[in-house]
């Protein structure tokens, strides 16, 4: 098979380059570049640095490499989306958005034409051929680096031009490869900035582009605590960086609500009976699903943020490309905007976005 993996410079993306070569696959490594800002340099974007530690990989395996411009699709498709959202007062998701518009949208496009079966990336996930002809996505091996939320928008045809080299692997397994293989960048450490620009700060990236607007920070009584810069720099749930300091019995404080029509940031002590911290049902709006959509009532597995277990819910589709979830047990934080991956079992069957939460 001919394979354009795409190579961040990181190490798991290494590997699966690596992978598909010793598969005997026909590789060519392409760098995405997305976002360079050279006259307002946001926080640490080191992507020069990832070019030359991706072609140094490439060079060590043998295979062609190059770098695919996609600035303007990623401006327009994920930086956009991602600003438009923190404008309107909700918290998007723009690694879901990156997978869904960008990795596997116009970058599975550019492969397509330029000759290529099907694109890889370096994701913990793994793709599970069925015998009709379509594809599924299956949870990562590794419990503590399962991506497969990050791919929850996906649709069908974009699974069957994906491919996930180290799915199956643990990543201690994966450091140990590398290093076997004498990868350049076998001890790189993980980024964590955002999807494809770097090790960004959330709140780095939009002092840039979204304007302070102070206002107030009140208690549920709405007595007045302090002062915050914008409401776009805090998410329902949030404990640390409020401004307000904890109780006499260091109970700390945490963002309930965010009121766009008064400004009002409204904290609440963290306890299992706050009000509106906790929620039994919400609602979801742009579903999208893999390969097959689940029944009306059936109970799924519904992970509301990455690095959060799946946990049952009860699905009740509204005909209109949205849908009800009833959990079983109340969940914290839940939070408009985010992505709410839907899983059977370890077999990922969609999502959806955080529309309207039901306390």
């Amino acid at each position: 098979m001919r394979v354009l993996a795409a190579m961040s410079g990181g190490v798991d993306s290494s590997v699966a380059a690596a992978r598909l070569v010793a598969g005997g696959h026909e590789v060519v490594g392409a760098y995405m570049k997305n976002w360079i800002n050279e006259e307002e340099i946001v926080g640490d974007c080191p992507w020069q640095q990832d070019i030359e530690d991706a072609r140094a990989v490439a060079e060590h395996l043998g295979i062609e490499f190059r770098v695919v411009n996609m600035m303007d699709e990623y401006r327009g498709r994920v930086v956009d989306y991602l600003l438009d959202g923190y404008r309107s007062g909700v918290t998007p998701n723009p690694d879901v958005m990156c997978n869904r518009e960008m990795k596997f949208g116009v970058f599975l496009d550019y492969a397509k034409g330029e000759g290529f079966s099907a694109v890889a990336t370096g994701h913990y996930a793994r793709r599970r051929d069925n015998e009709d002809g379509s594809a599924d996505i299956l949870c990562g091996v590794d419990p503590g680096k399962n991506q497969s939320y990050f791919l929850a928008l996906l649709q069908q045809e974009q699974v069957r031009g994906a491919l996930f080299p180290i799915g199956h692997l643990l990543k201690s397994e994966l450091r140990e490869e590398a290093g076997r293989l004498g990868l350049p960048n076998a001890g790189k450490k993980d980024s964590q900035g955002i999807c494809f620009i770097g090790q960004v700060k959330m709140s780095d990236f939009l002092a840039a582009f979204v304007p302070d607007r102070p206002g107030a920070i009140v208690d549920l009584d709405g007595q007045v605590l302090g002062e915050h810069r914008g409401l776009h720099l805090f998410t329902l749930g949030q404990r640390k960086g409020i401004g307000v300091p904890s109780n006499a019995y260091r109970e700390a404080y945490v963002v309930v609500e965010k009121r766009g029509d008064t400004n009002e940031l409204v904290v609440a002590f963290d306890r299992e009976d706050t009000p509106r911290l906790y929620a039994s049902r919400c609602e979801l709006s742009g579903l999208s699903f893999v390969n097959r959509v689940p029944e009306p009532g059936q109970v799924l597995l519904a992970q509301p943020r990455y690095r959060t277990p799946a946990v049952p819910a009860e699905f009740l589709p509204d005909g209109g490309g949205g849908a009800e979830l009833r959990f079983r047990d109340p969940q914290r934080a839940l939070t408009p905007g985010q992505i709410c991956a839907l899983y059977d079992g370890d077999t990922l069957l969609g999502g959806g976005v955080f529309q309207r939460i039901c306390y």
